[in-house]
């Protein structure tokens, strides 16, 4: 079973539990670290043969032109983050329309490829705002990662499918990030901060569940300050969000190079659209 790795394309002080702490007009004032920790993304995936899907910020492709041109020529995909780590259900179907449509044209002239995917600032569409995968169809995207079907303080729609699944009045297709299902729940098995705190062994078990017993391809994600224990500390933040920011910094890279070398991965594009991978199914809801 080929599954699908994601790495979410942003700075350490642009993540969604420092926005009310950080105020976006003072981002280019904190010291950029993505390009030194993208580079070892890329030597960790080079190193274990795997293809991964980069979903970038329009911010950081405008400011690191040459690091969406190293993604793109090292084999791997390119995809849309959206511009400036907004959540959809802040912005009006006009405001989010702007938002893709301009992220993808800034992307596409970097890279020189057409950019189809996206993911959605903290997975924020799910089923009140299903009108956002219309907007992206429209604007030329093709699929859509940015559902997580779980029950979250910051994100999650636990109603959603878990399994990917197309809109009934559009084509575009959503691809949830990967759940298991246990009693009545949805239980997180796609990365995040859920891969630092958990033992490994339960993200194994789980990712080979999805292969074996159901079938299916995992979604797994992941950012590249999560790889990075000498970033800055922020200070004034509360103990939950230290916690959820940089605990076990230190140790994601080591169960990185178990997942990669124990499982098979692959782009988000080749793995559900390109008909490569088995165990892709899908359903359509209203």
């Amino acid at each position: 079973m080929i599954n699908a790795m994601s790495i979410d394309v942003e700075e350490h002080f642009q993540v969604s539990a420092f926005e009310g702490h950080i105020d976006r007009g003072t981002w280019d004032r904190h010291p950029s670290r993505i390009e030194q920790n993208v580079e070892r993304i890329l030597e960790l995936l080079d190193d274990h043969g795997a293809n991964a899907t980069f979903f970038i910020l329009g911010w950081i492709a405008q400011r690191h032109p040459q690091l969406v041109e190293r993604i793109a020529n090292a084999g791997h995909e390119v995809a849309s983050h959206g511009f400036n780590h907004v959540r959809v259900t802040s912005q009006t179907p006009a405001e989010f329309r702007q938002d893709v449509e301009d992220t993808k044209r800034v992307l596409e002239d970097i890279c020189g490829a057409e950019v189809i995917g996206f993911r959605a600032a903290s997975f924020s569409i799910g089923s009140t705002n299903l009108w956002a995968l219309d907007v992206l169809a429209d604007a030329g995207y093709r699929y859509s990662s940015s559902v997580n079907p779980i029950r979250h303080d910051h994100y999650g729609s636990p109603s959603s499918p878990r399994v990917p699944f197309r809109a009934e009045k559009g084509g575009l297709l959503e691809v949830p990030i990967s759940t298991i299902p246990l009693l009545g729940n949805n239980l997180p098995c796609g990365g995040g901060g859920y891969f630092r705190i958990l033992p490994y062994r339960y993200f194994h078990w789980a990712i080979r569940r999805l292969n074996e017993g159901e079938g299916r391809p995992s979604v797994f994600y992941f950012h590249p300050w999560e790889i990075d224990p000498d970033q800055p500390r922020q200070r004034g933040v509360g103990l939950k969000t230290r916690i959820r920011h940089y605990f076990n910094l230190h140790r994601m890279e080591p169960k990185l190079r178990r997942l990669l070398a124990d499982f098979r991965w692959e782009r988000m594009d080749r793995v559900f659209l390109d008909g490569s991978a088995h165990g892709v199914k899908e359903v359509r809801i209203a």
